[in-house]
């Protein structure tokens, strides 16, 4: 029997790192190869990662929140067989996986650290920056995340410096339990020897997504920690005390007290947001194609009547009985019919090669919103797919992204893209081309109103449509050409028979 380390593999599309959001497993769980141990969160998706080795959980070195390099070593493993690997701060080889001489052997494709992961320096967890042994931190590790059986006596400080990022280390007080000089916290009210409250990783992000300040909140439990059910009940008004000597005249005056304005439940006039994940993702692509691609945007009103008759209809028929039809749907195939008889529309452009690469396939991207940010997967050749094929692609493609299962290949290699603003009530904007694309389309809200049919003003379904498009390879006449004939299937969608 040997002790293997299990080093955060390589994501793909040039991600170099991940935050650890789940384990899946606790020290002294037998695993089998292939099963699922964490479940990460890359800056383009959430990924469940399996196990190359069939063996027993030594330790999880790694504290859930934290976010570490591509190639270091998160969880240990008891493998028959396996000769134990050193420890992953005894040499730097140590740190990049297999020891310097040492043969790698790939179990699964992707796994193991990349080229340049043996050059790059581990970061120290703040229990190591405050001279604790790595055995010692790690029993903080184990011991914040509960998966030992609960805190461990005597190890407060270990406990405390599990709980702080990496990115950020703090010193943590060496010293016994005592009072604490944050305002307003008592001893054994949530609040640790180095006066930071006591929360597990999971629930410190719980309550920073909720803007809610631990230092603010008592911990019902003995020990000390906060959980969730504590965060609730503060946000509930069960657990917050009102300050409302703060505003009091000091004579004790009945004088009107100035109350400032708070605007969050937490009393905080500012709440500060880590960039990271697939928003910091999204800034650096925006940023990038609204200053390397030659943006322009233009704008066409559609009578859609016709268009939501035909929804109507699909709705109640027999193929389409168990798929959710949306106008969407009808746009998207549209897109599919215009960008066959303007290719052009349908490129990207290559500054290296000097060339305009024309894709003769379309992998429609949908601008999807999740909890995580704006993310926009795409379906692949989905000019080849008939109508109920499109649909249920669709109906995959969202109920994945809500659930933020989107995998980084769904999200890379689409060639244009519809942004449907119309389900927020917007009538129309002026989107910014995902990067790699010259165009992308853009969908407003339908609203019943005045048209002119046969010279009389008649009730109708109209609807906004804006395609935004790189001017590097796509003119004037051709962008206008694909929005027309967009505008034309919705407005009549017999024409798909015809251009089919």
């Amino acid at each position: 029997m040997g002790v293997k380390h299990f080093n955060l593999p390589d994501p793909g599309e040039g991600l170099v790192e991940a935050e650890i959001v789940t384990w899946k497993v606790k020290p002294g769980d037998t695993v089998k190869t292939n099963d699922i141990v964490v479940e990460i969160e890359t800056a383009k998706s959430l990924v469940e990662l399996p196990i190359p080795w069939e063996g027993k959980i030594i330790e999880l070195l790694v504290a859930e929140g934290t976010t570490v390099d591509v190639g270091q070593p998160i969880v240990s493993v008891e493998v028959e067989g396996a000769g134990d690997q050193a420890e992953p701060s005894a040499s730097p080889e140590a740190e990049g996986g297999a020891a310097e001489g040492e043969e790698r052997v790939a179990n699964l494709v992707g796994y193991g650290p990349s080229a340049s992961s043996g050059k790059r320096r581990r970061r120290k967890g703040p229990a190591e920056s405050a001279g604790a042994a790595p055995g010692r931190a790690a029993e903080g590790v184990q011991a914040v995340m509960g998966q030992a059986g609960g805190p461990v006596a005597g190890n407060a400080p270990a406990q405390a410096a599990a709980q702080e990022s990496p990115r950020a280390p703090e010193p943590v007080a060496a010293t016994g339990a005592g009072p604490t000089s944050r305002a307003g916290a008592a001893p054994g009210a949530g609040v640790g020897n180095g006066g930071r409250p006591l929360a597990k990783p999971p629930v410190r992000k719980y309550a920073k997504d909720r803007g809610v300040d631990l230092a603010q909140v008592s911990a019902s439990a003995g020990d000390g920690i906060i959980t969730r059910a504590d965060i609730d009940a503060f946000l509930g008004g069960g657990g917050a005390e009102a300050p409302a000597a703060a505003g009091e005249p000091a004579d004790g005056g009945g004088g009107t007290a100035y109350a400032p304005p708070v605007f969050s439940r937490s009393g905080e006039r500012e709440v500060r947001i880590p960039i990271k994940g697939v928003r910091k993702m999204t800034a650096q692509a925006m940023v990038g194609s609204a200053f390397s691609a030659p943006h322009v945007t233009e704008f066409i009103t559609v009578d859609v009547t016709r268009t939501m008759k035909l929804v109507d209809r699909l709705g109640d028929d027999r193929d389409f009985r168990d798929v959710r039809v949306s106008p969407l749907l009808i746009v998207a195939k549209a897109l599919c019919l215009a960008v066959h008889r303007n290719p052009g529309i349908n490129a990207t452009w290559d500054e290296a090669a000097g060339e305009i690469v024309q894709k003769n396939y379309v992998n429609l991207g949908i601008a999807a919103a999740t909890p995580r940010g704006l993310i926009v997967p795409n379906i692949k050749d989905a000019d080849q797919m008939s109508l109920r094929q499109l649909a249920d692609a669709m109906a995959d493609l969202v109920s994945t992204a809500r659930a933020g299962r989107t995998q980084p290949a769904a999200q890379s290699g689409g060639t244009i893209t519809i942004t449907n603003v119309g389900v927020f009530g917007v009538d129309n904007g002026t989107p910014i081309i995902n990067p790699g694309e010259s165009a992308i389309l853009c969908f407003g809200a339908i609203r019943k109103m005045p048209w002119v049919v046969g010279n009389k003003v008649k009730p109708r379904w109209v609807t906004q449509l804006s395609v935004a498009f790189d001017h590097r390879l796509v003119d004037g006449d051709l962008g206008s050409r694909f929005l027309a004939d967009v505008a034309a299937v919705l407005e009549d969608p017999s024409k798909a028979l015809v251009w089919a």
